[in-house]
């Protein structure tokens, strides 16, 4: 063989190998474990949040996967879900066999500051991807933050500075709080105590309450008699719905004291209803009745459930749908690449426009302070609000240098 002949064989072998290897490496960079992309939605869906977040975010988690086409990579797509009772210990034993036995990839929803905790810390334990929707406390991306872990729908932060901002601003300086005893109660009560004094208003006192509260009768009477101009609510779901109810009773609107709910949404509204709830200011990442986009994708989420999505529901559809661009993007679904490409990929959907991802896992996007419509204000089935503000992103939520991640350098 002549010299050429067998140079010419040698760059044929090299380019085959290279081939090879090129092949090889695309198909393991495009390697999805155990051949199913598996996706846990976490939550209550019997208890006091069962309407906040429920099986109706497991119904908005389907829609994302059935919009996304699917399957990724090639891949099929599963998402599963299972209710943790508000109890951590509960939940952390079902992300336990999720992840261990059951190959899921991703817990989603996590509603409950101390369950989303308790999970996020699992997570990180077991190097896996958590997107919590449901839960409020800024510990999450605070001083419990976690590389694979993000915070998705809002937190006491944001509620902080949109509801608390806005009563202040209106003369509601003096504050009396009916706070749940637990994690996300005290987060949100400090939080907007904070903001509350920042903006030259004073705190008269506060009292807690258990969870899954039904008598409110002597936190009221302490937050009527405190003569503070508004009572803040730092609970959700069904504690707040019967504590309005029966500050109705009480007569406390009518005798000159406002109340804030803190967290309150969509869901709990159309709940308590507007005779009751009307008048009542909140905070929430997303309104039904936004614009055309927000009613066409709720106008298809009506026709599975019956009902209109609040934040909760609007975003774990966003999360799931996130999540999954991400492994299109990082072409694999281990933890690590899809992690750094949640961080690097903007926010753009009918949830979030124009949203980041911090370092501390913080997505960052505008929220909307509403207030509830009176009943001759409401022209049609689920008309419950008016949009009184939009608070930018960079506004509502604490800037991560702030934060006390580990992760976030000052």
């Amino acid at each position: 063989m002549t010299v050429s002949g067998r140079l010419k064989r040698t760059v044929l072998a090299g380019a085959t190998l290279a081939l090879a290897a090129s092949t090889s490496m695309q198909a393991k960079a495009q390697e999805v474990s155990d051949d199913i992309v598996k996706i846990g939605i976490l939550n209550d869906q019997s208890g006091v949040y069962a309407d906040f977040g429920g099986r109706w975010s497991f119904e908005a988690a389907k829609m994302a996967v059935e919009d996304f086409g699917g399957t990724v990579l090639g891949k099929k797509i599963e998402v599963i879900t299972a209710d943790h009772q508000n109890k951590p210990d509960i939940a952390s034993n079902i992300a336990r066999q999720w992840y261990d036995t059951e190959q899921v990839d991703a817990i989603m929803e996590l509603t409950t500051s101390s369950v989303a905790l308790a999970v996020q810390g699992l997570s990180k334990e077991k190097k896996k991807i958590d997107i919590v929707t449901g839960a409020a406390t800024t510990d999450l991306t605070g001083k419990a933050c976690s590389p694979y872990g993000f915070h998705w729908a809002y937190d006491t932060h944001a509620l902080a500075v949109g509801t608390g901002g806005a009563l202040v601003k209106q003369g509601g300086d003096s504050w009396f709080f009916l706070t749940a005893d637990y994690a996300f109660g005290y987060s949100l009560e400090e939080q907007t105590s904070n903001f509350v004094k920042a903006s030259g208003g004073t705190i008269v006192g506060s009292v807690r309450h258990p969870l899954s509260n039904t008598d409110f009768s002597s936190f009221l009477l302490q937050a009527q008699s405190s003569g503070a101009k508004v009572i803040g609510m730092a609970n959700a779901g069904l504690d707040t719905s019967n504590a309005v109810k029966q500050a109705a009773e009480f007569g406390i609107v009518a005798g000159g004291q406002r109340l804030a709910a803190l967290l309150f949404t969509l869901a709990e509204v159309h709940g308590l209803g507007l005779e009751a709830a009307q008048g009542l200011s909140l905070t929430e990442g997303f309104y039904w009745d936004r614009d055309d986009d927000s009613r066409a994708f709720s106008q298809r989420f009506f026709e599975r459930t019956k009902r209109m999505p609040n934040m909760i529901q609007a975003g774990t559809y966003s999360a799931v749908l996130q999540y999954l661009k991400a492994i299109d993007k990082a072409k694999t679904d281990a933890t690590e690449p899809v992690a750094a490409a949640l961080h690097e990929m903007p926010v753009d959907d009918v949830f979030a426009r124009g949203g980041k991802v911090a370092k501390n896992g913080r997505m960052i996007y505008d929220m909307y302070l509403l207030e509830v419509k009176k009943p001759a204000e409401s022209t049609k089935p689920w008309d419950y609000f008016k949009v009184l503000a939009t608070v930018p992103g960079d506004t509502a939520y604490l800037d991560p240098a702030k934060s006390n991640c580990p992760l976030v350098t000052p």
